[in-house]
């Protein structure tokens, strides 16, 4: 057991048996904050899956824990949200059921954490128009929760189209990206960015795709992180090059995935790295696909 682990778990018993809001229970909760903070920046840094699996799966346990001691702690709510919606992404998404849980979850404690920070729970279940109108209160510093959370939230409802309910909540999320986008279309390598290219790639014309905004987006995300974020190629490849049946786009986008080293971007070695294994998948279904 690294020394990390054990100074969070020797933090956490100190939370779990101290009495509710004495001295020892908040230092703790503090100290750990911090701790897992640096322990989700090292899993990012991680190349290697399994580890990396075992890992976030561990601490997000912890996290689980710690929340239902302090359920109006923010940071140990965005540290879910965060953790939910990279760990479904990455290890997940084989199974609908597994992957519709853990956004689901993720999106749940991001909305938990907003609500903290200023936006009613009503605007969830609301409309756009109310949800800008929220969000027109926050500042940059909330773009790391709306991002996180709505990118949970679009998840969970990408693997549900053919649900009618999932499809509603559609203008509210839009509304929460567009929010990001106006403030930093950067942040994360280009997240917002990405999220439109998935966005107007994988749909059909009728349905309110469009491909030449799906190919500017995408561009522009690419260019966020000097290419360097592989997950980034991979939804181009999947979504835009498939809809418009680009085949050799497709093959030159996930075999510059599987071909660029994982160092290029040394904070995101697990992003990169299962860019390169989705990256494979798809290239093994080019039969089906085109």
């Amino acid at each position: 057991m690294s020394q990390m682990k054990k100074t969070l778990l020797s933090l956490a018993f100190a939370v779990l048996i101290a009495s509710p809001g004495c001295s020892i229970q908040k230092f703790a909760l503090r100290s750990i904050d911090g701790i897992l903070d640096n322990s989700m920046l090292a899993i990012m840094e991680e190349e290697d899956l399994t580890l990396a699996e075992q890992s976030i799966g561990s601490d997000l346990k912890l996290i689980d824990g710690l929340i239902k001691t302090d359920p109006e702690n923010e940071k140990l709510l965005f540290l879910a949200c965060e953790g939910y919606t990279s760990y479904a992404l990455a290890f997940a998404e084989d199974s609908l059921e597994r992957a519709r849980l853990f956004y689901t979850r993720a999106r749940d404690y991001g909305e938990r954490a907003l609500t903290l920070r200023g936006i009613p729970d009503s605007a969830f279940h609301s409309d756009a128009a109310a949800m800008r109108g929220a969000l027109a209160k926050l500042s940059s510093e909330d773009i790391p929760y709306v991002f996180w959370t709505v990118s949970a939230w679009g998840n969970a409802v990408n693997l549900e189209r053919d649900n009618p309910d999932a499809l509603a909540s559609l203008p509210i999320v839009n509304a929460m990206m567009e929010w990001v986008k106006a403030k930093d279309s950067t942040f994360y390598n280009g997240g917002p960015l990405l999220y439109y290219g998935i966005h107007y790639g994988s749909l059909p014309a009728m349905f309110g795709g469009n491909a030449e905004l799906s190919k500017s987006y995408f561009e522009r995300a690419i260019a966020a992180s000097d290419g360097k974020f592989l997950m980034t190629l991979v939804y181009y490849a999947k979504t835009y090059a498939v809809q418009t049946q680009d085949e050799a786009l497709f093959k030159e986008l996930l075999t510059r995935v599987i071909e660029t080293p994982l160092d290029v971007l040394p904070e995101q070695r697990l992003a990169n790295a299962v860019a390169k294994v989705k990256a494979r998948k798809l290239l093994a279904q080019v039969s089906e696909l085109f």
